[in-house]
């Protein structure tokens, strides 16, 4: 059963991220991914490249797993500037989408001080429900 997203009846619909999802199969939890490549190197110092390079982490890591960026079912990122990221909105969008296509998870953001490799602005955690 892929997953699913739950909407409860007369809600308002989520924009760029489901309020639930339903899936059965084998749970892959994905450690915080940062911004950084395979070597551990920040090629982008900037918000939107290292959140691309972290939804790129998070993506090979459930591929190695045998699943695709339908199966995750739940994204929390922490980000060290939240104006920062409302500043660049369309450009988050954007990269999302390049990187996930028009798969939205249930998502939580959370807003911190400090990341603890000194260089990262976002962190991002992921759950993937994989088919058995």
């Amino acid at each position: 059963m892929p997953a699913i997203s739950v909407q409860p009846e007369g809600w308002k619909p989520a924009k760029g991220y489901a309020n639930g999802m339903v899936a059965e199969g084998r749970l892959l939890f994905v450690g915080g991914q940062i911004g950084w490549t395979a070597d551990q190197v920040f090629e982008a110092q900037d918000f939107i490249g290292q959140m691309r390079q972290a939804l790129q982490n998070i993506l090979e890591v459930v591929k190695a797993a045998g699943g695709s960026a339908q199966d995750i079912t739940r994204l929390t990122w922490f980000v060290t500037d939240k104006t920062e990221y409302l500043a660049h909105q369309a450009d988050v969008g954007k990269a999302y989408r390049a990187v996930m296509g028009y798969h939205f998870p249930a998502m939580t953001m959370v807003v911190v001080s400090a990341l603890i490799e000194d260089q990262a602005k976002i962190e991002i955690e992921a759950t993937a429900v994989l088919p058995d």
